[in-house]
């Protein structure tokens, strides 16, 4: 199961979506009171979910949003005439009293969310493995008189034709010139 932060100043309705979201086995939740707690437990458990109402103790459901990674989705459960004070049309927004069905739906709406969110910030490739496919074409390009253009179109054609990763062709063309 998911986890996400539900962050509330007061505690009765941080342990009431806790139990809805739980016993229907929608996410696992982590309960925190203050902003600065919701900061530290998403960066340090990268969770890509927060449910929180419009103020904590120390912020504005507004202003954590944007201290928040960018994976980071966010769902502030409030009553409407508060939901209306809100700028940022990146929060989700729903009004207060909620039903069961409407919070579980949100909640999953939201982690999903936060998963594609995740998936399009994640790197494809690492720092080293970048390396590896620069120097292979750097290689086909002082070798072989070729662009980068050219030489990036050669390790992919290579690799498509090889049945191959494009980093295992890069590889290749660097292990050859040894």
């Amino acid at each position: 199961m998911e986890q996400v932060i539900v962050a509330f100043e007061n505690t009765k309705s941080a342990s009431r979506i806790k139990e809805i979201l739980e016993t229907s086995g929608t996410a696992s939740c982590i309960l925190c009171k203050t902003a600065d707690q919701v900061r530290r437990t998403a960066n340090k458990l990268h969770i890509t979910a927060v449910i929180c109402g419009f103020k904590l103790a120390d912020q504005s459901a507004e202003a954590l949003a944007g201290d928040l990674p960018s994976s980071c989705a966010v769902l502030v459960l409030a009553s409407q005439n508060l939901l209306d004070l809100l700028q940022n049309d990146d929060l989700f927004q729903l009004p207060a009293p909620v039903s069961k069905g409407d919070l579980t739906a949100s909640v999953r709406m939201l982690l999903q969310m936060g998963r594609r969110l995740e998936r399009a910030l994640r790197p494809r490739r690492s720092p080293e493995e970048l390396e590896v496919i620069q120097q292979a074409k750097a290689l086909l390009m002082d070798r072989n008189g070729m662009t980068e253009e050219q030489a990036h179109r050669f390790l992919q054609k290579s690799s498509m034709d090889n049945g191959t990763k494009l980093l295992q062709t890069a590889q290749m063309v660097l292990d050859s010139a040894e």
